[in-house]
């Protein structure tokens, strides 16, 4: 176990091994990707998505691997708050944080399309805590939640062969080179990733504060930095679809492949952060209104998402009384 000081040391280390290795690994995939010629919505949906998940992955299935090996304790509970928690950051604060920058031009295709994709994964994910599919019968869960993953990755394949178009300004580099960003990017994932569950176990310990706890605020919040970045610096760059479809495509991944990874080697233990999981669903039924209306995201919703996310942060630390 590390000294408070250091686990401090580590968890600002990983962070910034989380954010420059998905900052690579997004470059690298996003350029491999646009060889292909596929559209900006897509590429967000599903590479820029998958590579800025990376650290959720890292985090969560990492936690449950060291559980199962019997390395730590609380496994599950970092798995299943890092996932919740970035889930609820990517709305409420990169969208609201994106928006605040500029409005957020919201395209037909993501709410008749991926928006509802978000909300059926997310009830899905509801679903499988009430039927006890990721506890006693977590292998189940965990293999449907795979083969979820791979019939929604075979649907938007098809869509990119259907909206195949050149897209020469992300078309950067070698593919060689964009390799090696994707390596580069992944072992500064893992290792950020390591040093995030070190420190964040001992600094729970130190402050008495249950794991589930600092992984839906602090965890959660350092693994969704590469959301943030992106969809601001989309937002900056009016790139409104890499804005959204990123977050969207984060969710997606979030639940289907990471919590259905963890599932796979330990039980998730869904009734300890179910209350947290019912404000999930009830924060992305609260987007519909958000994103649909008028198409745009304006500068006044994007302050209404960061004024609820604080709301959630206080509830989260309330819940154990630290306020």
């Amino acid at each position: 176990m590390l000294s408070i000081g250091l686990a401090v040391i580590a968890f600002i280390a990983g962070i910034a091994f989380l954010y420059k290795g998905s900052d690579i690994l997004v470059e690298g995939t996003t350029h491999t990707a646009a060889h292909f010629g596929v559209s900006a919505l897509i590429i967000s949906v599903v590479i820029v998505a998958f590579g800025t998940s990376a650290p959720e992955f890292a985090i969560s299935v990492g936690a449950s691997i060291q559980q199962y090996a019997g390395a730590v304790e609380g496994g599950a509970a970092i798995s299943v708050g890092n996932i919740i928690g970035s889930c609820i950051a990517n709305f409420l604060l990169v969208i609201g944080m994106s928006a605040i920058i500029r409005p957020i031009k919201i395209q037909r295709g993501i709410i008749k399309r991926e928006f509802p994709i978000v909300i059926l994964v997310t009830f899905l994910l509801l679903g499988f805590a009430f039927l006890n599919l990721l506890d006693d019968y977590h292998l189940i869960g965990g293999i449907l939640f795979i083969l979820f993953l791979c019939v929604f990755l075979y649907y938007f394949i098809n869509c990119a062969k259907k909206e195949r178009i050149k897209t020469e300004k992300y078309g950067e580099g070698t593919t060689i080179k964009n390799l090696v960003s994707i390596s580069i990017g992944i072992i500064g994932v893992v290792l950020g990733a390591w040093f995030l569950i070190e420190s964040a176990i001992t600094i729970a310990d130190f402050f008495k504060i249950p794991a589930l706890i600092i992984s839906l605020s602090m965890v959660a919040i350092g693994t969704s930095l590469p959301e943030l970045v992106v969809s601001v610096m989309a937002s900056v760059k009016d790139e409104s679809d890499i804005a959204v479809g990123n977050v969207l495509g984060s969710n997606v991944f979030n639940i289907l492949l990471i919590l259905g990874a963890s599932a796979l080697f330990i039980p998730l233990q869904m009734y300890h952060a179910m209350d947290h999981l019912i404000i999930l669903v009830l924060v992305t039924l609260f987007m519909i209104p958000i994103i649909c209306k008028n198409e745009l995201v304006s500068r006044l919703k994007g302050c209404i998402l960061l004024v609820v996310y604080a709301m959630y942060m206080g509830y989260t630390f309330l819940s154990v009384g630290l306020f």
